[in-house]
């Protein structure tokens, strides 16, 4: 295993014990409105916190970009990419899904990243060129083949809403063209769990990098593919995301460019 990946896996756990702490008294929680629907609490601030002194402890010089900005740039070629609790919505309710996720880009492309869910302790953790583990054992995306049997994953709007209509007609056709549709509120475990299989594809619009960076080389290494809604591999930069398993992603590919404006998905 990687140093770096090592690294992360440990910066992940440290987050998510302190998280799940705070998650057994949320009532003590200090919660800040950063904008509408976009809430920041002292968990976010301490989890990434700590995520940040454990990179920097081993590797001072790294450039680190981080939600809750307590990562500074350099001018290194390795940065890593840190959403110290995705899901923050469901956190602050008591509802148990959510994740910290941590990437490692080395000049300019994905390298490493890492998942993990305290509720669950469930660690999903990926190197270029070496496969996708879940807690160790390797995983890999589904192998279904046709729309109609996908169960997929998405997000729906939430904090800007210039979108809703495009974003509409994509989830009304799929809710009539496949096994069903999941929203869990955690687009990193969204990925993890696209690529582990318990989805068959994921897509949604208008997210930050440190949303889906690392759960975006999870997929990759797990045999799925990862795209923005123009085809590219824009999805750090515009935020659009669509990640199936190689068999039903052209399909719903298709889908997103009839329904969502073109406009919308560059």
């Amino acid at each position: 295993m990687h140093p770096y990946l090592n690294i992360a896996i440990e910066a992940a756990r440290k987050a998510g014990a302190l998280l799940e702490r705070y998650f057994q008294n949320l009532d003590r929680l200090q919660v800040e409105e950063k904008a509408h629907n976009d809430f920041v609490s002292e968990a976010d601030r301490r989890a990434e916190q700590i995520i940040v002194d454990t990179l920097h402890k081993y590797y001072p010089e790294h450039s680190i970009i981080a939600e809750e900005g307590h990562g500074r740039r350099t001018r290194s070629e390795v940065e890593w990419i840190i959403d110290p609790l995705d899901g923050t919505t469901n956190f602050l309710h008591g509802f148990p899904h959510f994740a910290v996720s941590i990437a490692c880009r080395i000049k300019g492309r994905l390298s490493h990243g890492v998942i993990y869910d305290p509720i669950r302790d469930e660690l999903f953790a990926a190197s270029r060129g070496e496969g996708a583990r879940m807690n160790n054992v390797r995983i890999r995306v589904s192998e279904v083949r046709h729309l109609s049997h996908a169960l997929l994953a998405t997000g729906v709007p939430y904090r800007e809403f210039d979108y809703v209509d495009g974003y509409m007609n994509s989830l009304r056709y799929f809710m009539m063209h496949t096994a069903g549709i999941r929203r869990p509120g955690s687009a990193a475990l969204d990925l993890a769990y696209t690529a582990c299989g318990r989805v068959e594809g994921y897509w949604e619009l208008n997210l930050r990098p440190w949303d889906i960076a690392a759960g975006a080389l999870i997929v990759r290494e797990a045999g799925g593919i990862v795209t923005d809604f123009a085809g590219g591999d824009n999805y750090l930069k515009s935020g659009n995301i669509l990640a199936a398993n190689p068999h039903i992603i052209r399909e719903i590919a298709k889908v997103i460019a009839k329904t969502i404006p073109e406009s919308q998905r560059k």
